[in-house]
């Protein structure tokens, strides 16, 4: 017999409870999670976590007739943000524990999915066992498509795939009316593949910590409010112009290779994004200084940093396309090589004086830090 509570924890880690029965987690006790189950399975009877609370009840009810302290909870996340759900398991995961006193866990997961949280239950309380619930199905081809019609109706996967097919068949359809066939397709290919981009390099998780930062820095009060503002419009600026660029180089010599139009979005637009990412590393450092000031070495480089990469991005762009001899280009062949030179020198010059700048603070702070412990004895 296990000596302790034993928590029987069910994750419902996409909110399933919260999205469609309108259920506040964290649920804890046997009734309070059947009523739950019952409540989602009325919502969506097909639902497969209300197979897993079922099993959690069923494992505590196992529990409790072999004479062991047991107690059941359900834990959710976020329905549309995994990062913000996966921070919520473990907020609400610390509350389960603080009210019920448990010394292990057995968990209960509806999939594979769910398991990605085991990490955070270890880092607070021991897993002595995993249960998943897996509904039995005939594995034939209607079952195949009734899957796949489930998962088009979720709101997180439907956005993934109609969106981007649906705006592309908007932009194709577009420029073939306003009597541009040959670059309907070219514009079409180019917006699927920026989405694609956008979401391999999880730009969707970056720009949704933006608005999370933004919004934080508003409540609260914050100088970087301002900043961040500014940085969006430079960005959209900065992303304008270099979007012209391209056009530009485009209308006089449609034959440039990939690289090439990359690296006209890169000249176009990079003095912008420099000015945009040196704007937020200023909102960033005053906030620090002013309400966090132990944290401004962590900081105090970034503006270095951004300077010194935009510098080495805007002399490569120029250098490739001053030697390509592309049409219309201000600089010329022969002074290509001092623009990548001197760029790289001066980008080396800033992101060393970063890291001196960066030196000197820390050892002040950790000079005052000893002033004040002497003090203190």
């Amino acid at each position: 017999m296990t000596e302790g509570r034993t928590l029987v924890l069910s994750v419902d880690r996409d909110d399933d409870i919260g999205w469609k029965a309108k259920i506040e987690s964290p649920v804890i006790g046997r009734q309070e999670c059947l009523k739950a189950a019952d409540r989602l399975a009325l919502a969506d009877p097909e639902d497969s976590d209300v197979n897993a609370i079922f099993s959690a009840v069923k494992i505590y009810d196992e529990l409790i007739a072999k004479g062991e302290e047991a107690v059941v909870a359900v834990i959710s996340g976020n329905h549309l943000h995994m990062i913000e759900g996966d921070r919520k398991i473990a907020a609400t995961l610390d509350d389960v524990i603080k009210e019920t006193q448990p010394i292990s866990c057995i968990l209960v997961s509806d999939g594979a999915e769910d398991e990605y949280i085991v990490p955070i239950i270890q880092s607070r309380l021991p897993v002595a066992s995993i249960r998943r619930v897996i509904v039995n199905q005939m594995p034939n081809l209607e079952g195949t498509y009734y899957i796949l019609k489930k998962l088009l109706d979720d709101p997180k996967i439907s956005r993934v795939v109609f969106v981007p097919l649906g705006l592309a068949m908007l932009l194709y359809a577009s420029a073939f009316i306003l009597g541009y066939p040959g670059t309907a397709t070219i514009v079409v290919i180019g917006v699927i593949g920026i989405y694609l981009l956008y979401k391999g390099f999880g730009l969707d998780e970056f720009i949704h910590g933006i608005i999370n930062a933004l919004r934080a820095s508003m409540s609260r009060g914050k100088f970087s409010f301002v900043t961040y503002s500014t940085t969006i419009v430079l960005v959209l600026i900065g992303f304008t112009i270099g979007f012209f660029t391209v056009l530009n180089y485009y209308s006089a010599d449609n034959s440039m290779g990939v690289l090439l139009y990359v690296m006209s979005f890169i000249y176009g637009a990079i003095i912008w994004l420099i000015v945009a990412g040196l704007v937020t590393s200023l909102g960033v450092i005053i906030d620090v200084y002013i309400n966090e000031r132990e944290n401004l070495v962590k900081v105090i480089v970034f503006p270095f940093f951004v300077t010194a990469i935009g510098l080495i991005l805007y002399g490569a762009s120029a250098y490739i396309l001053a030697v390509s001899s592309v049409s219309d280009f201000p600089i010329g062949s022969a002074s290509a090589g001092a623009y990548i030179m001197y760029s790289t020198l001066f980008g080396l010059a800033c992101a060393i004086t970063g890291v001196i700048v960066q030196y000197v603070i820390a050892k002040r702070q950790a000079e005052q830090q000893k002033e004040a412990i002497i003090e203190t004895i």
